[in-house]
């Protein structure tokens, strides 16, 4: 069975006239001809009825030309994604973030890069630490950005393209809340609203306070960098979260304070499965944003 005979097929189905079909098809009707029944005798079958001058599909017809239709989409469809997938000005990047970075960061540098490549589309993918491994691992997605960067993993490989500090968030009546700056520990005695298990911020805050020489009193659990702010501005304890997830404005507002003591950061990094070679859209995007970043762009990942 031959790709030909299926369109072929199709195109009869179509028109309901294989003169009309091999008209369309810029080929001679005994050629049409010639398939349609190459097709049928290899199918052990009728595809076709004569109806006056017409054809017409007979019930296993319908039922087969149905299903045809349907490879011949995914068909075209695939040729076009491996089209896509070697230009880099078409296509679509399949981009993974956790949620502190969907605020401002993510739609920033996908505005920057659009503008260079109208054409491309974007798949987001949403998520905490492990979840964005996975989706790499898996091939769930192509890029992901991450914190903190994996230093070392077997299956991932990428740079650290920021290191952001983190400030204390405190209730705008908070005797510390007017001071430039504050060392943690002054922070020891009140309640800490943090992310949950399983995001990367929850231990970055943990270990700090621990560094700070106490252990934090946690009096709520977020999983929303908005709903933490907004606790923490309706008074119900304090938090450190990273400068780019306080951009928005409510109408609700936490103070912010700088920490010197000790200083809190986390690592942002862009990560890529080690064995995939990206697509050249992927890979465009990976070097854009590595030059975003000011770091010096690399031969192109996993050749």
């Amino acid at each position: 069975m031959e790709l030909r005979q299926l369109q072929y097929f199709v195109k009869v189905a179509k028109k309901e006239h294989v003169t009309q079909a091999a008209e369309e098809l810029h080929v001679a009707q005994s050629a049409v001809s010639r398939q349609i029944h190459q097709l049928e005798q290899e199918l052990g079958v009728n595809l076709f009825m004569q109806k006056g001058r017409n054809l017409h599909l007979t019930a296993v017809g319908q039922l087969f030309c149905s299903r045809v239709e349907t490879i011949l989409k995914d068909l075209d469809r695939a040729v076009t994604e491996v089209h896509e997938f070697l230009d880099p000005e078409l296509g679509e990047i399949r981009l993974g973030f956790p949620n502190s970075l969907g605020i401002h960061f993510i739609p920033s540098i996908v505005s920057e890069f659009r503008k260079l490549y109208p054409n491309v589309k974007f798949r987001f993918r949403q998520g905490t630490y492990p979840t964005l491994i996975r989706d790499v691992v898996s091939g769930e997605v192509d890029l992901a950005f991450i914190s903190p960067f994996p230093e070392s993993h077997d299956q991932v490989i990428g740079n650290i393209v920021l290191t952001e500090e983190l400030v204390a968030i405190l209730p705008p009546g908070h005797p510390l809340a007017g001071e430039q700056s504050i060392r943690l520990n002054q922070l020891k005695d009140d309640n800490f609203i943090l992310f949950g298990n399983g995001y990367s911020l929850r231990p970055i805050v943990w270990h700090a306070c621990l560094e700070a020489g106490f252990t934090p009193k946690v009096a709520f659990e977020g999983e929303e960098t908005d709903t933490i702010r907004g606790l923490v501005a309706a008074g119900m304890g304090v938090s450190l979260l990273p400068e780019m997830a306080l951009y928005q404005s409510f109408l609700l507002q936490p103070s912010r304070v700088r920490i010197s003591q000790p200083k809190v950061t986390r690592t942002i990094g862009l990560i890529h499965r080690t064995d995939e070679k990206l697509p050249l859209v992927a890979q465009s995007f990976r070097g854009f944003l590595l030059e975003y970043f000011g770091l010096q762009i690399d031969t192109p990942p996993s050749q």
